[in-house]
């Protein structure tokens, strides 16, 4: 039996008690981490560092090892394993930094003379010449990806020159991420279609289940869709209509007013000309028949990929329309709002808005 005095239990808060004993529950947490919130349950206790070493298996000096640490700072995450230094760089800061700085740049001068866009073995070569340095392409790979930059990647973008982004941004996004009370928002906007007959039936291969679609194709004409998204319930609301036209978009209003009936509705669409009132008044005289109760909201120019609809546009385009086979523009319409059904009785989910109009907190407002 051990002698003298019990040792003293140790302090834990009430709330990061309740943490430590569901870690402790946690199945798929680390082994390590969880023994660590055992001894601290049991250091809790006012157990000896013998006993409790006995009881999970470990020797003492690691049981007082880890309540000195906990005691020290106690808190959950100093049960983790601290970052080790590891082996000392052989790249130095600023090379690193050199690459980066080059890869961030055009390679349309010496000694990519010729060239569009970058390549590993190029960055090499042009870091090479500027430093003396000469880098593996892995190691160079290994330094851009901690960057996230990816250099001979080449992505289209369009700039926009609205002088009001941030105020227009801050507005949207608020309206997003705090809709509000008993009113409704939902994202509108125009998808123009093109009604394609693939000129011979896709194959499918026994052997591992390949799809290859014919190349060539037949023309149908074009339509378009008009859709609305909901942002709180994931429901779209589309119609295929012949032609965008102005007065298509109005019926289509019409039809999606009566879906929300005496709601206040907050309309999310972009700067297209059908958007605007024009020499009819076309959006006073529609808010004058539903009594006064919508309000457009406007992207930013250039940014319509701020609405919400346009996440829904891209899935329907990869599961429905990139690969169809429409012998008629009536077939291709009755595919398209049976996605729309399909989606509202089984799918519908609203989507996670995740940027913000603050360009500390996005990266991407600096470039818009």
């Amino acid at each position: 039996m051990p002698r003298g005095p019990r040792p003293r239990a140790l302090k834990v808060p009430r709330q990061l008690h309740r943490s430590l004993r569901l870690l402790v529950r946690r199945s798929r947490a680390p082994h390590a981490v969880v023994q660590r919130a055992r001894i601290v349950l049991l250091a809790r206790r006012g157990l000896l560092a013998t006993e409790i070493a006995l009881m999970v298996g470990w020797t003492p000096r690691a049981v007082r090892k880890w309540k000195a640490r906990f005691e020290a700072t106690p808190d959950i995450d100093v049960l983790e394993d601290r970052e080790r230094s590891g082996r000392p760089p052989e790249v130095p800061l600023a090379v690193r930094c050199q690459l980066v700085r080059i890869a961030c740049e055009r390679p349309d001068g010496k000694p990519a003379a010729f060239r569009d866009i970058w390549t590993y073995k190029a960055l090499g070569n042009a870091l090479h010449a500027r430093t003396g340095y000469r880098l593996s392409v892995s190691e160079i790979g290994r330094i851009l990806r901690f960057s996230d930059l990816r250099p001979h990647h080449v992505q289209q973008w369009l700039h926009t020159e609205d002088p009001a982004f941030l105020s227009k941004a801050t507005r949207l996004c608020s309206l997003y991420l705090k809709p509000p009370k008993d009113a409704v928002v939902v994202c509108v906007d125009e998808k123009p279609l093109q009604v394609l007959e693939r000129r011979y039936p896709a194959h499918v291969a026994a052997s591992d289940g390949t799809v290859r679609f014919e190349y060539e194709y037949k023309r149908h004409g074009t339509q378009a869709l008009l859709a609305a998204f909901n942002i709180r319930t994931g429901k779209v609301f589309a119609r295929v209509v012949p032609h965008r036209s102005a007065d298509a978009l109005v019926a289509f209003m019409d039809e999606l007013a009566r879906q929300y009936p005496g709601k206040e509705v907050y309309v999310v669409w972009d700067n297209l000309n059908t958007h605007y009132d024009g020499p009819g008044l076309r959006w006073r005289r529609f808010n004058a028949r539903q009594g006064r109760r919508f309000h457009f909201v406007f992207t930013p120019i250039h940014a319509s990929w701020m609405n919400q609809v346009e996440v829904w546009f891209s899935i329907l385009h990869r599961r429905v329309i990139k690969y169809g086979d429409f012998k008629s523009a009536a077939a291709q319409k009755v595919r398209i709002e049976g996605f729309a059904a399909h989606w509202n009785r089984y799918e519908s989910h609203p989507f996670r808005w995740t940027w913000r109009a603050e360009s500390a907190q996005n990266r991407s407002a600096a470039a818009a």
